[in-house]
């Protein structure tokens, strides 16, 4: 399955996203099962106090990405971009 990153933007404040995720992983697990896979997200507030997030999920394909958050509510998704690798400092060893 293809990884996606999702931008999203939140219609809660940072108190009622632990609410938002509970909920995120109980529709995957119901609703999707075997299809959709949260890896994890980094929660951020922008420059104008807006809660956004962007999320590591593993996916078929951007609808069912789309369909899963369709469901979830409370936000907008900004942008889904496909990972195509991931690198950390230890892929770049120092000379």
């Amino acid at each position: 399955m293809a990884r996606y990153i999702i931008e999203r933007t939140y219609d809660v404040d940072m108190e009622g996203m632990p609410v938002v995720g509970l909920r995120s992983k109980e529709i995957a697990a119901e609703q999707f099962p075997g299809q959709i896979v949260w890896e994890h997200s980094h929660v951020v507030l922008d420059s104008d106090g807006n809660v956004k997030s962007f999320c590591v999920y593993e996916a078929p394909d951007e609808d069912t990405i789309r369909r899963h958050a369709g469901v979830l509510g409370n936000h907008v998704v900004d942008r889904i971009y496909e990972i195509g690798g991931d690198v950390t400092p230890a892929d770049f060893p120092a000379v």
